[in-house]
């Protein structure tokens, strides 16, 4: 709805749309004998910043103007009350303007508004990341408003090729939508296929990562993400330097990134701050841990009750004693544990931290001790089921995943055992290699092959070979 030129009539209309709401402030002031209205939202504006550049300026303003539209164009001008000003010339782009922290002008007489970024809301300070720790790397993390978290990139990266574009999202929230990139590294038709899935977002309201996350990947059952997620704006300049996408979120302190490729979610950051050999060393360790979290517990299943002869005459002995007096079955033994371990788990995320500590020390001793001297679960199940979740923490990335295929695997382990845990495991490389985002494969440079790609991935080479040849993502495509 376009504004009328009348300002009791534009007043009347923003009062309806906005339903009286509480925290519209409409103050009333006369410039150079012009009705005029401050219109601002209670809590998004800096009350400072209002006084000192805006109602001090037209309170000392003198001049003779015919009407309001006048006054606004000389306003416009040559008087800069903000540095992020703009005009409104629709009821939609006013309360867009107003919601988002602007302060607006309105005047008797002119059919437009003027608009004066003055946000001054109360948000959380840049802190540690708490998800992607590191030992030597920048200790700054992503914060909720997006153009901190801009400024935030854009202290890294003093390029003029950093280009930042935004956008809004959900007919309801309204919420801003910045997406962020290389302009001489991405793809065109890349940036071209986000920028259109992203304007045509069917949401009411997008309130975390989650709800654009799906829309990308295009589709919601996939074991292995193809867009990552980051709260370190050191490892999202890396990726842009890549020819990576990110995308930030206002209210979210996690950008997007994409295509995220499946190599990348063993690699932190302190791998490229260690030595080349300790740091290859660590990486490996990682490929194990993914191995025994997901394999561990099938594989003991599978040799205990399919394939004995695979275990020494000792180690069979003993697990035959433990299993004795266990009145489930070793399948339902091993479910059970996982399943609890998860209970635990989740308990201790929700809970308040002073309490979280309390009921993992519980859970500990329920699934632990008093579990084993009750009989109800053997030494070895318990042991083997700790060493997998264990391993799953130093992967955080494939938590959801292992949790989904480990129960998966157990029980084609206790139907057919090892040939079935084969199959099952086939079956999930093929998955794994057929997801691709926009023609990206995740699973490259392995699937397809990049041999001049793989000395990053088996090993950590240093630096000054790292430097000879800079990746780009849009190599791994249509291969």
């Amino acid at each position: 709805m376009k504004l009328s030129s009348q300002l009791e009539e534009n007043l009347s209309i923003i009062r309806h749309l906005t339903g009286d709401s509480a925290d519209t402030v409409i103050s009333r002031v006369t410039v150079c004998g012009i009705a005029c209205a401050l219109l601002s939202c209670e809590g998004m504006c800096s009350s400072a910043g209002i006084s000192e550049q805006i109602a001090e300026p037209l309170h000392t303003l003198r001049g003779n103007f015919r009407d309001g539209a006048e006054l606004l164009h000389f306003l416009r001008t040559y008087r800069l009350f903000a540095a992020d000003s703009t005009a409104a010339a629709e009821t939609g782009t006013l309360l867009h303007l107003l919601h988002s922290g602007f302060v607006i002008l309105l005047a008797e007489g002119a059919a437009y508004a003027l608009a004066c970024g003055l946000q001054g809301y109360a948000s959380r300070g840049i802190s540690e990341p708490s998800g992607e720790l590191n030992i030597y790397g920048a200790k700054e993390g992503f914060t909720e408003p997006v153009r901190t978290n801009m400024s935030l990139i854009r202290r890294r990266m003093k390029t003029p090729l950093l280009t930042f574009e935004l956008s809004t999202a959900g007919t309801l929230s309204q919420t801003d939508l910045c997406m962020v990139y290389l302009r001489d590294r991405v793809p065109e038709d890349l940036l071209q296929k986000v920028r259109d899935i992203l304007k045509e977002l069917p949401l009411e309201s997008i309130l975390s990562g989650g709800y654009v996350r799906p829309f990308l990947e295009g589709s919601d059952f996939r074991l292995v993400h193809s867009v990552g997620t980051t709260e370190r704006p050191d490892i999202l300049c890396a990726k842009l330097m890549e020819g990576r996408v990110g995308i930030l979120i206002d209210g979210t302190p996690f950008a997007l990134l994409l295509p995220q490729l499946f190599c990348e979610t063993f690699q932190t950051l302190d791998d490229y701050n260690y030595p080349p050999l300790y740091a290859t060393l660590l990486r490996w360790i990682k490929y194990a841990a993914a191995l025994i979290a997901l394999l561990l517990p099938a594989g003991y299943l599978a040799a205990a009750v399919h394939h004995p002869e695979l275990l020494h005459e000792t180690l069979l002995r003993l697990l035959a004693d433990s299993e004795q007096n266990v009145p489930f079955s070793l399948a339902a033994e091993m479910l059970g544990v996982l399943f609890l371990f998860e209970i635990v788990r989740e308990a201790g995320l929700r809970l308040p931290k002073a309490v979280g500590g309390a009921v993992g020390m519980i859970g500990g001793l329920l699934i632990g001790d008093a579990a084993v001297q009750s009989g109800l679960i053997s030494t070895p199940v318990l042991t083997v089921a700790a060493l997998a979740a264990t391993a799953g923490f130093i992967i955080p990335e494939h938590h959801a995943a292992l949790t989904v295929l480990r129960p998966a695997f157990i029980l084609a382990a206790a139907a057919a055992g090892l040939p079935a845990i084969a199959l099952l495991g086939t079956a999930v490389l093929f998955h794994i290699c057929g997801t691709e985002i926009f023609g990206y494969p995740v699973s490259a440079p392995v699937a397809p092959l990049l041999p001049n790609r793989l000395q990053d991935i088996f090993a950590r080479i240093g630096f000054r070979r790292l430097s000879q040849g800079n990746f780009r993502v849009s190599e791994v495509r249509d291969r």
